[in-house]
């Protein structure tokens, strides 16, 4: 018989799918299994929004179950959770990954809203995650927080400073998940290039990619989550270049292609910088792949300046975009900034996703008669099965195969933005 279990609802990041995996762990161990468990994004004031409006329907669809709000919404404005009739606890982004926070709830010992300091908090410990659902993919939070102040962001305030997991935690976490089956592991932070700042001889990210490549030879495909260029040092840049088990593909953030918005944004590069970056790793490599978070309508933008943002997604040869309307955040200098209307920056990043989808267009109609290496994640009742090829491009195969198998498959057509490819060998 199956046990009920607790549900995790996720919103935003890859460091939060991670972070979801450990808060459902504690959970379970808990016995919480009544429970829906909100782990918010206060990446834009939309995500805040749909949160709550999440929480509301779960709460009539569920008028029995115990609702708890943890994630950077929760970190950044308590209060406005704390408010909802619907929600029984909130906890912190620090509180969510402690074991203690879940074993209190229910029982008399737990306030109701636990929300500590989160730039009082100077350390991040690695949290081993036994299982994602499969045998594919999987996370390993290797950093924490932001030392940064972009404008815009008020993640940092929902994160903390920058602190980083030291290297042999990461090692040893990703040796047990590669013994439990799993080919590839995503390494994903807040700032990942910021990596190792903070620890003892202050490694960084291409040591710490340099270091589980030698002693993790059993690990296929190690992949990183979003990076900022500017941050990518030599020992990183070679392995980007010319390391075949670090997948080629890079999402990177850009946020926008005009200097004077840069500046004000306060990013620690230029546009020329990130055109040289690209073109230089793309010469080298040419299999690779980017995509790259880009905002639509900072304030003070201008429609030369956003055209600058358009023609930086073809000189970079981007492919995936995540595009962001700008969305005020109060207490970030940016809010007080003079503000583009909101109906300008929904046409401008809907300008933005259409170039995108062109970009996507482009890059899966070259990708047809090529050979990829394709790990499959997951089986689908029509009697395919789906995976990401290195590039991260989607893929699926009319195949009987479990999550986790590696194949080279030659793509042989396109269904939409899915790679179709018939199977020539298995690599396990």
């Amino acid at each position: 018989m199956t046990m009920p279990a607790p549900k995790v609802v996720t919103f935003g990041c890859r460091l939060n799918t991670y972070e979801s995996a450990v808060m459902e762990k504690h959970a379970t161990a808990a016995g919480l299994d009544d429970a829906i468990i909100f782990n918010t994004c206060a990446v834009t004031a939309e995500a805040t929004r749909q949160a709550r409006q999440a929480i509301r329907k779960a709460r009539r669809e569920n008028p029995a179950a115990r609702i708890i709000v943890t994630g950077c919404a929760a970190q950044t404005e308590p209060e406005i959770f704390a408010a909802m009739t619907e929600v029984d606890q909130v906890i912190g982004n620090t509180e969510k990954l402690d074991a203690k926070s879940y074993m209190a709830f229910g029982m008399g010992e737990s306030e109701r809203v636990i929300v500590n300091d989160i730039m009082s908090v100077t350390e991040t410990a690695s949290h081993l995650v036994d299982g994602f659902g499969d045998r594919a993919r999987a996370f390993v939070q290797v950093q924490n927080g932001c030392n940064h102040r972009c404008t815009f962001c008020i993640i940092p305030f929902g994160r903390g400073n920058s602190r980083s997991v030291p290297m042999g935690e990461v090692v040893r976490e990703v040796q047990a998940l590669v013994a439990r089956g799993y080919r590839e592991v995503v390494l994903s932070g807040v700032d990942i290039t910021s990596f190792g700042a903070d620890l003892p001889g202050t490694p960084t990210l291409g040591t710490l990619c340099r270091k589980i490549l030698d002693l993790v030879p059993d690990l296929p495909r190690l992949r990183l989550s979003s990076i900022d260029s500017i941050e990518v040092e030599p020992a990183l840049m070679d392995l980007i270049i010319h390391e075949p088990r670090l997948m080629p593909h890079l999402h990177l953030s850009l946020q926008a292609g005009d200097n004077m918005i840069l500046k004000r944004m306060k990013r620690r590069h230029n546009r020329e910088q990130a055109i040289e970056f690209c073109q230089t790793v793309k010469a080298a490599r040419p299999e690779i792949a980017f995509g790259a978070d880009i905002i639509a309508g900072f304030p003070t933008e201008t429609e030369h300046m956003f055209a600058q943002s358009l023609a930086l997604v073809t000189e970079c040869d981007l492919t995936y975009l995540h595009v962001f309307p700008y969305s005020e955040r109060h207490g970030t200098p940016a809010a007080k900034m003079p503000q583009v209307e909101k109906a300008v920056r929904k046409e401008r990043a809907a300008r933005l996703r259409a170039l995108g989808d062109q970009q996507l267009d482009r890059f899966l109609d070259r990708e047809i008669g090529r050979l990829a290496h394709v790990l499959i994640e997951r089986a689908d009742p029509d009697g395919t099965v789906i995976g990401h090829a290195a590039n991260f491009a989607p893929v699926k195969i009319a195949a009987d195969l479990a999550p986790g198998t590696l194949i080279s498959a030659r793509l042989t057509s396109r269904a939409g933005t899915t790679l179709l490819g018939t199977i020539e060998t298995l690599n396990d």
